[in-house]
């Protein structure tokens, strides 16, 4: 079971995340102080990547608006994965394009579990995706993801169950849920955002180390 933690904003909290167990690292691209939360710039993303190196994998979330754009950032940062799960969606051309141009990044897509119309999107991604990522669509924040609250793990299970590349499990895990969700839904990975993040005024502003380390902790306890 591995264990993903966005969204990280230096290249010492993304070092320290992977000290605490932390198997991949996702930095979202974007405007700092706008619509989506710990967005950071793409000079720092460069900065922190090249810090993690092949410490963990290295996940770009971009929210860029066309393939085009996408592609330039995903060229510039050169992750490992590329996560899009905001203003653009991918599809079985763009992804023959991003292998095409950029051999080796892996494309993950998220699917918003909102009710039992998700499974044919998922079984429709898995088509040409590498990897899935299940997380709740926020009210507030664009696209997938984000919202800090947990979602249907029947629907999760039937798509883990559906598909035949790996898939990971979002949505308000935290160490005091993320036993129950991998007992429930059996996905290959976890990931955590606002679960493991310290808030000032409502807002996410860093990562919780410790709380990192104890989702860490209970996720690898799983084969």
């Amino acid at each position: 079971m591995f264990t993903q933690i966005y969204s990280i904003q230096t290249a010492e909290e993304a070092l320290a995340c992977i000290e605490a167990g932390a198997d991949r690292i996702g930095l979202l691209v974007g405007v700092h102080g706008g619509k989506f939360p710990c967005a950071i710039t793409q000079e720092k993303a460069k900065e922190i990547f090249e810090a993690i190196g092949d410490k963990a994998v290295r996940v770009l979330i971009s929210v860029e608006y066309t393939a085009d754009a996408v592609l330039a950032q995903t060229k510039a940062l050169m992750p490992d994965v590329l996560h899009l799960c905001a203003n653009f969606e991918g599809s079985a051309e763009f992804a023959e394009r991003l292998r095409r141009e950029i051999p080796g990044v892996k494309l993950m897509e998220a699917v918003g579990i909102t009710g039992p119309e998700c499974i044919e999107d998922a079984r429709v991604k898995a088509s040409y995706a590498d990897i899935l990522i299940l997380d709740t669509v926020s009210k507030t924040v664009p696209g997938v993801g984000a919202a800090g609250e947990v979602n249907d793990w029947n629907l999760d299970r039937q798509i883990v169950e559906m598909v035949d590349i790996p898939v990971i499990l979002a949505g308000g895990l935290g160490p005091d849920n993320v036993a129950a969700a991998i007992e429930a839904v059996h996905p290959d990975g976890v990931d955590s955002l606002t679960k493991t993040s310290d808030k000032e005024n409502g807002e996410l502003v860093r990562k919780n180390i410790e709380k990192v380390r104890e989702f860490c902790s209970i996720a690898h306890s799983f084969q």
